[in-house]
């Protein structure tokens, strides 16, 4: 059985999410819907597929299994619920929305019509993330520490923090979730943010270019992460790190580094999480089997609650209890 596939958006990721389906048996991309007919058309041609301005008109002229949303932030809303409505499963990139106010919301129809999802955290299909939670599962964690740092992304709309959320919310979201994932929910949040520099440089930033998040988890681990978006052209670097009496254990995109009493393994990262976590989607559509899915909407609901947590209490000065 082929399954008929449609995209939402026509940025970077969505060429990403269409090449990988374009390589797949069994897949076929139908149709592209961009924020005109022209961008929807301009991204579908190479596919063979049809192109759309129109989420509504996308789904009346298609029979479609189910559909790829990569949109930025504050696009979310109409285009779940018009997924949702017809119980169309949807694969979705992070994060779920700038605030918690829409996705909260559309959580709980996705509840209602037990429809299935699943959200782009890449990392969690990582082989080494799969080692990580399997050594951190005999340990007792002491504390973690996290970082996201690196530029600002050109586009107009990440600048603007009603529209993207802000960098821990939009990039920083990934170390969140991996926190979540590997070491359990979070119960408080204290957050401090600062302007330091690119509101200087650029138009239009309201965005923080600098933080640091304090959070303690349910188990009692402490943990700290920080990011920042001033870093020039290609500098940078992003990661999660966790310390206690046996040693360190430190990722990042490139490789797991676990030094235990003198002793240091590397593992390089092999393979493609892209690929991985769409072949779990798209499993789970073909046969209903979830299993594979390592967050869906609920689990990245949770992801974005810390992360919007952490600026409502920079901007307080007080800690948020979750």
């Amino acid at each position: 059985m082929t399954l008929n596939i449609g995209i939402v958006g026509t940025g970077w990721f969505s060429k990403v999410h269409a090449d990988l389906l374009a390589g797949m048996e069994d897949v076929s991309l139908k149709a592209v819907c961009g924020s005109s007919k022209q961008k929807g058309e301009d991204m579908a041609r190479p596919y063979g597929a049809e192109g759309y301005g129109d989420i509504i008109e996308m789904l009346d002229a298609h029979k479609l299994d189910a559909v790829y949303i990569c949109v930025p932030p504050q696009s979310h809303g109409a285009i779940e619920r018009a997924l949702i409505r017809r119980d169309i499963p949807f694969f979705i990139e992070k994060p779920l929305g700038s605030s918690t106010e829409i996705p909260a919301s559309l959580l709980q129809d996705i509840k209602e019509h037990q429809l299935l999802t699943s959200v782009g955290y890449h990392f969690r299909y990582q082989e080494n993330i799969q080692r990580l939670k399997q050594s951190l599962s005999s340990d007792k964690v002491g504390m973690i520490v996290g970082e996201w740092m690196g530029g600002m992304p050109g586009v107009a709309w990440w600048r603007n923090q009603e529209q993207s959320g802000g960098q821990f919310t939009e990039q920083t979201t990934h170390i969140v979730d991996l926190l979540r994932y590997l070491a359990g929910e979070v119960t408080e949040v204290y957050g401090m943010f600062g302007n330091r520099i690119m509101h200087e440089k650029h138009e239009g930033v309201t965005v923080s270019d600098v933080g640091t998040v304090s959070l303690k988890l349910e188990s009692g681990i402490i943990a700290s992460i920080s990011n920042t978006c001033v870093l020039p052209g290609e500098v940078g670097k992003a990661g999660i790190s966790f310390y206690n009496d046996n040693g360190m254990l430190d990722w990042n995109p490139e490789r797991l580094l676990e030094v235990r009493s003198g002793d240091s393994k590397e593992f390089k990262n092999t393979g493609n999480p892209y690929a991985v976590e769409s072949e779990a989607f798209l499993y789970a559509v073909r046969t209903g089997d979830r299993s594979r899915i390592l967050s869906d909407y609920e689990d990245g609901y949770k992801t974005l609650k810390v992360t919007c947590a952490a600026y409502d209490s920079a901007q307080s000065g007080l800690p948020v209890k979750l």
